[in-house]
């Protein structure tokens, strides 16, 4: 039996670490880490349903739409009717949006870079795919 901790409590570690020093970066903007979360996958899914989102940003369904309104009055994301399902809406990025993430997201990637510096590219692409290959063992 080893003294190291079980990968299980490495990852949350990191995982709050990462959190906070995401809010840092974020917090003269006023969007939350979440918020910028939810952003970012918009800008690769250019339109999406409420519920794809809040699972795409990893938060449930009352979560996502306190940060889908957020957004909205912020003008950072726009909804419309889906014009094959009127009963749902879409949401996508304004033009405010985008502008948002091409201020921050390098600051965002400063942050990435930081927590990989000791790694060669070699090793970070590794880390990524064992990474991905546990999230989805979990899925």
């Amino acid at each position: 039996m080893t003294d190291a901790p079980l990968l299980l409590y490495v990852v949350k570690q990191l995982e709050l670490a990462t959190r906070s020093r995401l809010d840092a970066v974020l917090k003269e903007s006023g969007v939350t880490a979440l918020q910028y979360t939810a952003l970012s996958v918009l800008e690769r899914r250019p339109t999406m349903s409420a519920a794809d989102l809040a699972r795409a940003s990893f938060v449930r369904a009352q979560s996502a739409a306190d940060l889908i309104g957020a957004l909205e009055r912020r003008g950072l994301i726009e909804r419309r009717i889906d014009p094959d399902n009127r009963r749902r809406m879409l949401i996508s990025l304004t033009t405010e949006g985008r502008a948002f993430l091409d201020a921050y997201d390098p600051r965002v990637e400063e942050l990435e870079e930081q927590m990989l510096a000791e790694l060669g590219p070699e090793d970070r692409e590794s880390f990524r795919t064992f990474l991905d290959t546990a999230r989805r063992a979990l899925s």
